[in-house]
């Protein structure tokens, strides 16, 4: 293909479209935010749906006269069909293909998490496999290992609550705004990590990674619903005076301390056991198969933190791979890029249509062989 190629983005919150050339460079880039969630502290779907539906033709055409490219001119257009919301996703595939029917241009299904695996490769021509991926946002936290495009094996993935849905629950816990990952970063900014010892699920538990033979527990997987807990008990002893289970710099008990002075250090102490969990486990998984180069994808990817806690455990010999914090957020450029493998492949990966939830095209069980 060498015309350009529209990307949509509609499976949650953000109504996104880019224009990227044949080479995948972003030619436009337009992201609208719904801000309207921050009222009921998450998203809510019907509004989020009704907000893409007014919002997607804009955007549509602020990107395309950000980039300079007439509609005749697109050569096909990529569009983000699952997982997701239902409604959202059905706004965006639905605008796709009645837009490219009228063109006469193909329409390209693209899953979500594989747009997050292309999102630094738009920045960052190296970020190229092989590498460990940690994709991590508001619906999702996997990893694998890719040694190729295309090919994606499962090494873990989360067993309940995502990452970034942690991060909202317990923002909105202890009192911070939606959405809760850049809320609990900016607090915990200011507060001691050690303060309350938050427990890190699965840290430690052992059993490899997913494998062909149907095993299903293994070092790898994530479960963050017993950490919101915690988080919630220690707020309500704190609330309640007594004490909660936290340590004063000093080392005598936290008592009777208002939720208010003790903010900060909730949500430094609860960032700290979230980035234990992911850094480790992203850096037991790429020792375990042999690469220390990891790519880091999702809303979350954007925790610096985060970053800074795997690009140490790699060491100067290792390279993390991370999109800026425009580019690791929801956006129809990871879209158009992923869009744009996936035409000159030939294969959607079996993708026709808005699907609520769908493994993404190519996911495989771990073959340690492959490492």
């Amino acid at each position: 293909m060498t015309r350009p190629i529209l990307g949509i983005e509609t499976t949650c919150d953000e109504t996104s479209a880019a224009v990227l050339d044949e080479r995948g460079e972003i030619l436009g880039l337009v992201i609208h935010s719904q801000d309207v969630h921050r009222v009921y502290g998450g998203v809510v779907p019907e509004l989020a749906a009704r907000d893409h539906v007014r919002r997607i033709e804009p955007v549509v055409a602020a990107t395309l006269g950000e980039a300079g490219v007439a509609r005749k001119d697109l050569g096909a257009i990529a569009v983000a069909a699952a997982p997701g919301l239902i409604g959202a996703l059905l706004v965006g595939v639905t605008w796709s293909r009645a837009a490219a029917y009228a063109l006469g241009i193909p329409v390209v299904p693209v899953h979500h998490m594989e747009g997050h695996l292309f999102g630094p490769v738009l920045e960052d021509p190296d970020a190229v496999p092989p590498f460990v991926a940690l994709l991590v946002s508001g619906g999702h936290t996997l990893l694998l290992w890719v040694p190729e495009w295309g090919r994606y094996h499962l090494l873990g993935e989360t067993r309940d609550d995502a990452a970034g849905e942690a991060f909202d629950k317990a923002a909105r816990i202890v009192g911070l705004s939606y959405p809760g990952g850049p809320a609990i970063e900016k607090a915990a900014a200011g507060g001691d990590p050690g303060r309350y010892p938050f427990p890190r699920p699965l840290l430690k538990r052992k059993g490899g990674a997913r494998t062909g033979g149907g095993g299903r527990a293994g070092d790898f997987d994530f479960s963050f619903s017993g950490l919101k807990t915690a988080v919630a008990r220690t707020v309500a002893e704190v609330e309640g005076g007594g004490g909660g289970r936290g340590k004063q710099p000093g080392g005598g008990t936290v008592e009777g301390t208002p939720l208010e002075a003790e903010r900060s250090h909730l949500a430094a102490s609860f960032q700290e056991a979230v980035v234990d969990v992911l850094a480790g486990k992203t850096l037991s998984a790429a020792e375990a198969v042999g690469c220390r180069r990891v790519l880091v994808g999702g809303g979350v990817a954007a925790n610096r933190a985060l970053k800074e806690r795997i690009r140490e455990g790699i060491g100067p010999g290792g390279r993390l791979f991370a999109a800026s914090p425009r580019l690791s957020m929801d956006n129809g450029a990871m879209i158009a890029r992923a869009g744009l493998f996936r035409l000159r492949l030939g294969d959607f990966g079996g993708l026709t249509g808005a699907v609520a939830g769908a493994p993404i095209p190519g996911v495989l069980a771990y073959a340690p062989q492959e490492a």
